[in-house]
């Protein structure tokens, strides 16, 4: 429990490799942000959510303003929306310090450099349902502009 009202809550699930917390973010909305130092090359933690066919992730997807879906195969996408899990905040960068990865039907996330607490986790988008039409506000000095 919180000591104070901003104080951020850390969660750890038994999938969640490391310590992590939600709070705003100075790229969008809120974020997951790294509450002990991580190593890089592994594992922070996954996401779960509802499973639902892709067509029904992009039908989702276009009346959504926040999208927290992954497709994790061709047919097969997971709505992160109604999760607990803290990692469905991690945000965009150009210059991302983390990798998602669908290993198995999991949707994983692991460091790509040490990550210092405090930290905003990011991972790179990469091609994205957009089409180039969403205004990247991640801040990288190589952001590419837009999703």
């Amino acid at each position: 429990m919180p000591k104070h009202a901003a104080d951020p809550v850390v969660v750890r699930q038994s999938y969640q490799k490391f310590e992590v917390f939600v709070r705003k973010s100075e790229i969008d909305g809120h974020g997951v942000f790294a509450a002990e130092m991580i190593p890089p090359r592994l594992k922070i933690g996954e996401i779960r959510g509802e499973a639902i066919t892709c067509a029904e992730g992009r039908r989702r997807a276009a009346t959504l303003h926040r999208i927290m879906i992954v497709e994790i195969s061709p047919r097969t996408a997971i709505d992160a929306s109604k999760s607990a899990d803290p990692m469905r905040f991690t945000n965009h960068s150009c210059q991302a310090n983390a990798r998602l990865a669908i290993i198995a039907g999991r949707i994983e996330f692991y460091a790509l450099r040490a990550i210092a607490p405090g930290e905003e986790i990011t991972v790179n988008y990469g091609e994205t349902h957009h089409e180039g039409k969403l205004r990247c506000r991640c801040g990288a000095p190589n952001c590419i502009g837009a999703l």
